[in-house]
């Protein structure tokens, strides 16, 4: 196996000559990954959590044009930027020539340039959670209260224009909502109920977007978690259970009849849905054992079936100790694991190719949470 060399660039950022100017050290990893000039991704952003409190969100870009992965892309963006991204980077997503990224604790968005990461904006918004986008719009999921609050309010939708950048309308809907997914104008979102167990929700809301109301809720089951959206209309969505006597679950929505037409049994903490198969991957926690039971499956969507093998093949699974992200590449199929192995170092990124056998792997920062990719101009 290849090592890889890692390169520090001491990168001395000069304001107005002070002689207190910040010091910052990027950190760059260069990979096997063979440069394609006619791919159609540029690269991909990873977003890293960091730990509650401690202001270590982060951003890091794997770059396809040259195989190099680079830590701390907002930093080297924005050194002027005061604290960093901030507190717990919970969600990424790019529409347009925009990304955005919503920073929970922070209570905040941070609007960037998706080719440069240089800031553009500030959103800010209370406990913010997921972000989707649909014909303009973006709709960003928010628990409102403080975090950990039993007594916190009903959740809410907030629609943001992504021109003016601006919080435009806003819903209510269940508490603590997760993941959403917009389709046939309409959004659902994955209600939790997290704050208050074990009074969790147990439904998906739906919202009417011209209207921009709550419609009805599609009752499915204890606290929702992952929300995505085949290539028919099927909606996938995760529970996480209570951690005690009901165990994760994974159920397919027909958004025709807004209705729950499959159980399928099957732990999931996360998933991706990829030329019609979910590739899944599970890290069910239980109070009574204290401990995690982790697997990885495959799921044939068109047909609604779990299929036999697993993405990772055979040994594999033991170099990752806690999967917390996950992607496919969707020109050659390679598959991206992210690891946040104890929550508190810095994790790993796993690269493997579509037949699961290990391709190579580079350290992210704190908790790497989420995976996006970015394309060529057109």
């Amino acid at each position: 196996m290849k090592k890889y060399i890692l390169i520090f660039i001491i990168i001395l950022t000069v304001l107005s000559c002070r002689t207190d100017d910040p010091i910052f050290t990027e950190i760059v990893y260069q990979t096997p990954q063979a440069p394609d000039p006619n791919s159609i991704l540029k690269g991909f952003y990873v977003v890293n959590e960091g730990n509650m409190s401690m202001n270590k969100a982060s951003l890091d870009y794997m770059d396809f044009e040259t195989g190099e992965y680079k830590q701390e892309r907002f930093k080297d963006a924005n050194p002027s930027e005061v604290g960093g991204l901030g507190d717990v980077a919970n969600d990424i997503g790019i529409y347009g020539s925009k990304m955005y990224i919503v920073v929970n604790a922070s209570n905040k968005v941070e609007v960037l340039d998706a080719n440069t990461g240089v800031k553009l904006k500030q959103i800010n918004v209370d406990n913010c959670r997921y972000i989707t986008f649909y014909k303009g719009k973006a709709y960003l999921s928010t628990y409102l209260g403080t975090i950990g609050d039993p007594s916190a309010p009903q959740g809410q939708v907030n629609e943001i224009d992504t021109t003016s950048l601006t919080v435009t309308r806003k819903v209510d809907v269940g508490r603590q909502p997760e993941e959403l997914v917009a389709y046939d104008d309409k959004l659902y979102v994955a209600n939790s109920g997290g704050y208050s167990p074990p009074e969790y929700e147990t439904s998906i809301s739906v919202i009417d977007i011209p209207s921009f109301t709550e419609t009805k809720r599609i009752e499915v089951a204890k606290n929702l978690h992952r929300l995505k959206v085949d290539s028919e209309g099927d909606l996938y969505v995760s529970s996480r259970g209570d951690y005690f006597e009901t165990p994760s679950n994974f159920f397919v929505v027909d958004t025709k009849t807004d209705k729950v037409k499959k159980t399928f049994d099957l732990a999931v903490s996360n998933f991706t849905i990829h030329n019609d198969i979910a590739y899944i991957y599970s890290t069910e926690f239980n109070y009574y054992t204290g401990e995690n039971t982790i697997s990885y499956s495959k799921l044939d969507t068109k047909t609604e079936t779990v299929l036999e093998d697993s993405f990772i093949a055979e040994g594999n699974e033991e170099l990752i100790q806690i999967p917390y992200g996950i992607a496919v590449n969707p020109e050659n199929e390679d598959i991206y694991i992210t690891d946040a192995k104890d929550y508190v170092t810095p994790g790993d990124l796993y690269c493997f190719d579509s037949d699961g056998e290990f391709k190579w792997k580079v350290v992210t920062g704190d908790i790497p949470a989420k995976i996006q990719f970015v394309y060529q101009p057109e």
